[in-house]
């Protein structure tokens, strides 16, 4: 184990554990939290326990420290933690539909084309693309 992680497992806390790595419902992430922290207790080394999990180095010793800190208990629930990046307000979005809609019109675009309705996206892109130029088709190809 790493330095400054020592814990004792109880009968208790083995009997618990070992429930939730042979019941068949059990999420597969609790399985390996609990497999590690009992290859630790029975004095496995984390090279053992690397190769016997799967996981890695940094992951055995996150699983060692957390039940030492909390016990079972911590082993079977997530940590909460903040989102990467907030949600966007509904107030921002509306402030960037009225902008893009005002930006369009001084453009002399048609305002209706950027509130993303399928059909009028169409229409405009017909009206703002240029005449065709026919292509000459097999039969009016010299032999």
């Amino acid at each position: 184990m790493r330095t400054g992680i020592s814990f004792t497992v109880s009968a208790a806390d083995r009997t618990r554990l070992e429930a939730v790595i042979f019941h068949p419902s059990s999420p597969q992430k609790h399985v390996w939290r609990c497999r590690i922290v009992l290859l630790s207790a029975d004095g496995l080394g984390t090279a053992a326990i690397m190769a016997s999990t799967g996981k890695s180095k940094t992951c055995v010793w996150r699983w060692q420290e957390r039940f030492m800190r909390e016990g079972a208990d911590g082993l079977l629930r997530e940590k909460t933690r903040p989102p990467g990046i907030a949600r966007t307000t509904d107030g921002k979005v509306a402030d960037v539909k009225v902008a893009t809609i005002a930006a369009s019109v001084l453009a002399g675009r048609n305002a209706i084309f950027c509130a993303g309705n399928p059909a009028t996206k169409k229409a405009f892109h017909a009206s703002q693309a240029s005449p065709e130029v026919s292509q000459p088709s097999v039969t009016d190809r010299p032999a």
